[in-house]
């Protein structure tokens, strides 16, 4: 049985990552803007993986009996200098993410609701890949610096970034 507190909890989280999704879908459009499309693809994909993060909060919510809220989201920034400001801004975001991903663990260990404590485990991994990728394109970004060339370089890499969707996900298509 999920507590009213854990409930409310993840209900809120699961918003965020709604947001998530909205704030990668943006940088996608910017990059396309900017005539990269392999990061415009990056975080294409980006966008679906949120919405599949969103889609099993909402399954796990509703499979617990909980009656969701979808309060208005918040709009998302749209205008950034550069492909490596759109990274560091993803990094900076996805270790919001963690946080609070950290504080809900807490409070299903404090509530003994383990039934959340093994649903969020695959949250935790998640956000280390997510923070592992971002450091790296960070990295890469940076090594090149303002070099149009090296740039174009990262991008066709980023282009091939593929969506795949993990088993049993919803929204997988």
């Amino acid at each position: 049985m999920i507590s009213k507190k854990m409930a409310d909890a993840l209900n809120k989280h699961m918003n965020l990552e709604l947001y998530s999704a909205h704030l990668y879908l943006s940088m996608s459009s910017c990059s396309n803007e900017k005539g990269l499309k392999g990061a415009a693809n990056w975080f294409m994909v980006q966008y679906r993986e949120e919405m599949i993060h969103f889609m099993k909060f909402y399954t796990y919510l509703i499979d617990q009996g909980i009656n969701i809220t979808l309060p208005a989201s918040k709009a998302v920034p749209n205008s950034y200098k550069s492909l490596l400001e759109m990274f560091e801004k993803t990094l900076t975001h996805e270790q919001l993410i963690t946080a609070c991903i950290n504080d809900l663990c807490e409070l299903a260990v404090k509530d003994k609701d383990h039934a959340s404590q093994i649903f969020l485990q695959w949250f935790v991994t998640e956000q280390i890949e997510e923070e592992n990728n971002d450091r790296d394109l960070i990295a890469k970004l940076k090594l090149v610096g303002d070099n149009g060339h090296g740039i174009l370089m990262i991008d066709g890499e980023m282009a091939q970034r593929v969506f795949v969707a993990p088993p049993g996900s919803p929204l997988a298509v």
